[in-house]
């Protein structure tokens, strides 16, 4: 696929993995929204060894939408893997990544942007405060928010202080930021937010947490217990990695030209 020829500001990171049906509405949402702001942005998304058609879904629609690129993975490697290539690959000066499920209109990527403005680092959506602010609406499952707060009250004891939904996947980073946090990111599965957000707040960046309107939609990829479970797991690999000085800066133009080249392999 073409790549815009002009500078790009934003790029829009969607993981997918077979999304065939729920993808092609978004993607309608965003173009448009973003069309009409006239600023240069790209669309990356990165199909996560899909076994349906979710791969020709987005070819068809990009024929009309060159601003899309495809990232196709051969095999289904987590969500983790999924934004990472995508992050590492984007060109924007702004990245976005957000679910393809369009749970979160795009539209509240304003609210992010306005956080970045007032000299913040990355802002990140949350559901937990757009739930206990009434000009906000957050429809989930009650399961869900029940599993979900717990969660985030034990990922808080273990190291992310402060941040009251660490698994919102709307989050908005500046282009130095998303280089430095995923070019030392290591886990692959849905555990990736834990992971980017505790070695954000280890290097002193500012995080702005958000309210956003979010709607849970039917479909979901995730098991709350069997997956919660993991992230548990996965939050102490970070624990881990971190003692074995796994997340040292990698500012080296060469290793990011290279993290860089093996995002961009799969990319159509």
């Amino acid at each position: 696929m073409a790549r815009p020829s002009k500078r790009i500001t934003l790029s829009i990171i969607l993981p997918a993995y077979n999304e065939q049906d729920r993808l092609p509405p978004y993607l309608t949402s965003i173009t448009r929204y973003l069309s009409q702001r006239g600023d240069p942005y790209e669309i990356v998304v990165v199909d996560d060894g899909s076994r349906d058609e979710t791969a020709e879904r987005v070819r068809q629609f990009a024929v009309d939408a060159p601003v899309i690129r495809l990232i196709q993975l051969e095999h289904n490697n987590g969500k983790g893997a999924a934004v990472r290539a995508g992050m590492l690959a984007a060109q924007g000066t702004l990245r976005l990544m957000t679910d393809a499920d369009g749970a979160t209109p795009i539209q509240e990527i304003e609210r992010l942007e306005h956080a970045l403005s007032q000299d913040n680092d990355l802002a990140i959506g949350s559901r937990f405060l757009g739930s206990r602010d009434n000009r906000y609406r957050v429809q989930a499952r009650w399961h869900r928010t029940v599993l979900g707060n717990a969660f985030n009250r034990m990922a808080q004891r273990l190291g992310l202080e402060g941040i009251t939904d660490t698994q919102c996947g709307f989050k908005l980073f500046r282009k130095r930021v998303a280089e430095d946090l995923f070019s030392v990111a290591r886990i692959d599965g849905y555990g990736f937010d834990l992971e980017l957000l505790y070695v954000a707040l280890r290097r002193n960046y500012r995080i702005a947490e958000i309210p956003i309107n979010w709607t849970d939609q039917p479909g979901s990829k995730v098991h709350v217990i069997r997956d919660g479970l993991r992230m548990c797991r996965e939050l102490l690999a970070v624990h881990r990695h971190a003692a074995q000085g796994s997340y040292q800066r990698r500012e080296s133009p060469d290793t990011l030209h290279e993290l860089r080249q093996a995002a961009e392999s799969h990319t159509y």
